[in-house]
């Protein structure tokens, strides 16, 4: 287990105030396969709480499955969470709200820029 993935999961708890405003509730398992090795975490959202596990706590509302390297990608911001879904690299099923909470969660990638702000810069050189 990466230390970029591990840094992840340790953050959700204290950001999620911020984050998950809206009322979205449930449990997200998400399976990092590894070879012949998959390791479960478990992320629980409500509204502004996230709880993370390592031990099963019920049946999980939804289930995202990806390549531990992958993963690592998503949580430094190297790769989006719905292009690698929809590239068929990793899968989801189940509540698709988890997912997009989840979304919340992960980085932009590196240089990324708000297109709101990008506007407005481009509105004052022009005016």
């Amino acid at each position: 287990m990466s230390e970029a993935i591990e840094r992840f999961f340790a953050s959700l708890p204290a950001r999620a105030p911020a984050l998950l405003r809206s009322p979205v509730g449930g449990t997200l398992r998400i399976d990092l396969a590894d070879g012949n090795h998959t390791e479960h975490w478990y992320v629980t959202l409500a509204p502004g709480s996230a709880r993370v596990s390592r031990q099963e706590e019920g049946a999980a509302d939804a289930i995202l499955t990806v390549g531990t390297q992958l993963f690592e990608a998503l949580v430094t911001g190297r790769e989006a969470a719905l292009a690698v879904v929809l590239r068929n690299e990793a899968t989801f099923g189940g509540h698709v709200v988890l997912f997009l909470a989840l979304r919340r969660f992960l980085p932009d990638p590196p240089g990324a820029r708000d297109p709101r702000e990008t506007a407005r810069e481009h509105v004052r050189r022009s005016a």
